[in-house]
């Protein structure tokens, strides 16, 4: 193969390097497209066939179904590796020794507490405010309790950094749901695993004995695991550009928070459930959906089946079904939304059409599926996903930063109006 491409425009040809990654994939550096051809740039509309960087965090491959962090499975790392390993994984480029998840741990824990006037700031927010909103903000807010800009170029205040938003999202995460529901607001117990503990500072009632349920705490760390970095999407190129600028981590990860909220991205989780509300309030009948879904004049959409990126199926959801099947066993869940939820899956795995386009239930829809079982709030799911996806963002910030990648600055092509003469405002 070639080891360049060449353009040709107007009769004169223009070469531009070809890069391949480690994966085999080629890209076309046209860095110096612009210069080279006098002002020619390309339009490439939401970056479908753009690489923004080059990236050793995480590899994916839609056509095969393949994910994984750092050269490892996804499949081999949920079931053999729990999320603080993944987190530090994915932050630092290799799995930790016990030593080092010991001491992760342990500092992580050390800077847990989040300052009380926090609790000021949440106070101003009505109950009726998404719980997406407030995280952005009280994340946002972060900054101005620890104003000291990071140097990225020193290891020590980089792990600072890291342990201390580690150790303070997932009580800003409790918090926010806690809030929702009128319940007291507290810091967890740093005598529980990482997982273990934000299951109680979500769910500790101030009036009875917090009981751990192991398959909860299973499955929560398996769905935090698929959900913990997922290559160059809308949130984490967000952190990536707006960390481009030095902006800081908290102001960045806020960022990210706020592009994540979106029903097309992390919202689709919680679109799932508002699917499934609305099939209920229409009798429950699975079969009527699933014609209208087939149908190319309906304007219904089946929510939780397929992905943009994955044309076969999601090897996420591969994993998280079976959690999700001994959840709902678990708990033995009599709830019409997950009867219904169930219907749909069993209807989509077995019709032709489905299957022939591979439209199979997607991560999103378990993991709406589980959160609900659990007793986690539908408007709650997103913050679920950002908590999830919380190291893959602190990943992809420090790559960008070490590598001392440029500021983001995309090129546009003007359609507007040509140079008009200012005319006084009588004669408008």
């Amino acid at each position: 193969m070639s080891d360049k491409a060449i353009l040709e425009i107007n009769g004169s040809k223009h070469e531009f390097p070809l890069v391949r990654g480690t994966e085999n994939e080629t890209a076309i550096n046209i860095k110096t497209l612009r210069s080279d051809t006098g002002g020619i740039t390309t339009i490439d509309p939401g970056y479908k066939n753009t690489g923004a960087c080059e990236s050793s965090i995480t590899f994916l491959d839609g056509e095969k179904g393949i994910l994984r962090y750092r050269g490892y499975s996804i499949e081999e790392l949920a079931e053999k590796a729990d999320f603080l390993e993944v987190v530090y994984l994915l932050i630092f480029g290799n799995l930790p020794t016990q030593e080092q998840l010991d001491k992760f741990h342990t500092d992580i824990k050390a800077k847990s507490i989040v300052d009380d006037d926090v609790k000021k700031i949440l106070d101003a927010f009505p109950k009726t405010a998404h719980p997406m909103g407030v995280l952005s903000s009280l994340t946002s807010a972060l900054t101005a309790f620890n104003p000291t800009s990071v140097n990225v170029d020193s290891e020590e205040d980089m792990y600072n950094t890291v342990v201390k938003i580690l150790g303070k999202f997932p009580v800003l995460v409790a918090w926010t749901m806690r809030k929702k529901q009128g319940l007291p607001l507290d810091y967890g117990d740093n005598s529980l695993g990482y997982v273990e503990n934000v299951l109680k500072m979500m769910f500790r009632k101030p009036n009875e004995e917090y009981v751990q349920n192991e398959i909860l705490v299973n499955a929560l760390d398996k769905l935090l695991i698929l959900h913990a970095d997922h290559e160059q999407n809308c949130s984490t190129s967000t952190v990536r550009i707006v960390g481009s600028s030095h902006a800081g981590l908290f102001a960045s990860l806020s960022a990210g928070i706020s592009a994540l909220w979106g029903p097309l991205h992390g919202g689709a989780n919680q679109a799932v459930l508002e699917m499934l509300e609305a099939i209920k309030a229409d009798d429950g009948d699975t079969k009527k959906y699933m014609a209208k879904a087939k149908d190319k004049n309906d304007s219904f959409r089946l929510m939780g089946f397929g992905h943009r990126v994955y044309k076969n199926f999601d090897p996420r959801a591969r994993i998280i079904k079976k959690a999700a099947d001994e959840v709902l066993g678990d708990l033995g869940v009599e709830d019409p939304i997950l009867d219904i939820a169930k219907g749909l899956e069993k209807e989509a795995l077995e019709d032709q059409y489905f299957v022939d386009r591979k439209l199979y239930p997607n991560v999103d829809f378990y993991s709406g599926i589980i959160y609900r079982a659990m007793g986690i709030p539908t408007e709650m799911f997103t913050v679920m996903f950002a908590l999830g996806r919380l190291p893959g963002w602190i990943a992809q910030w420090r790559e960008m930063r070490l590598r001392k990648e440029p500021i983001g600055r995309p090129r546009q092509m003007y359609i507007g109006e040509t140079l008009r003469e200012f005319k006084s405002i009588n004669k408008r």
